[in-house]
């Protein structure tokens, strides 16, 4: 097996360095990870379309809940809902991208898992409270880290350039970890097995999907410095 893999990557590097006119279409989009520019334009165009109706979604579900609700943290997910339906169509095309289906997986689960949550289960008064201030601070980080990514917002692992300033400094992948008090918060006041559950999937595929980073951003000539700068992926003196 030792032997197939390396086989492989020193196949992957030869055509690399080498790309011969016998080598393939498809065998040279499998050799390299970078995009050259007007490379697979469908694709990214489609996925940004895909994530803005996927934001404009639950952007929609917020506003009907605060409309039955009247709650003013409803008012707020809406707002940053529609950041994000905005991020989607004005980001920047990465310098490089991954190719690998399973960080595919990991970044549509992270991001989509969520509206697998229902607000069923126990309701103690506890909860909701505390479950209020979570989700609170948590929005409060996914808005600035989001206004400190701009254009660099992304979906899947890729390279729109290393952003080190605002919760970046502070963590490696603050949005994740706004994620994460967010859908700790739904869960305190929705306690269920279900949304318990929900939330160890998301989580899981979110820790995927930082790790699907770091590898693709070693790439980037900064991040080993970055990386011993900001030790934490999301939340600091833990993980």
């Amino acid at each position: 097996m030792t032997t197939l893999v390396r086989g492989a990557g020193e196949l992957r590097r030869s055509v690399e360095a080498n790309p011969t006119p016998g080598t393939s279409r498809v065998g040279r989009w499998l050799a390299t990870d970078r995009l050259s520019p007007g490379r697979m334009p469908a694709l990214r165009i489609s996925t940004n379309v895909i994530g803005a109706v996927g934001a404009f979604y639950f952007a929609d579900a917020t506003l009907r809940s605060y409309l039955h609700a009247h709650r003013l943290i409803g008012v707020a997910f809406f707002a940053e809902q529609m950041w994000v339906v905005a991020a989607y169509l004005i980001r920047r095309p990465p310098r490089l991208a991954t190719r690998r289906v399973d960080d595919w997986l990991l970044a549509f689960g992270g991001t989509f898992g969520g509206v697998l949550f229902r607000p069923d289960g126990a309701h103690f008064r506890w909860g909701v409270d505390a479950g209020l201030g979570l989700q609170l601070v948590g929005l409060t980080i996914c808005v600035v880290s989001f206004l400190a990514l701009g254009r660099s917002f992304g979906f899947a692992a890729a390279d729109r350039g290393l952003v080190t300033r605002g919760p970046y400094a502070i963590t490696r992948h603050p949005i994740y970890g706004s994620y994460l008090l967010l859908q700790s918060g739904y869960l305190l006041q929705s306690v269920s097995v279900r949304n318990a559950l929900v939330m160890l999937l998301v989580t899981a595929c979110n820790v995927g999907r930082a790790h699907a980073e770091d590898r693709l951003l070693a790439t980037n000539g900064r991040h080993a410095a970055y990386r011993s700068r900001v030790r934490w992926r999301f939340v600091p003196g833990i993980w």
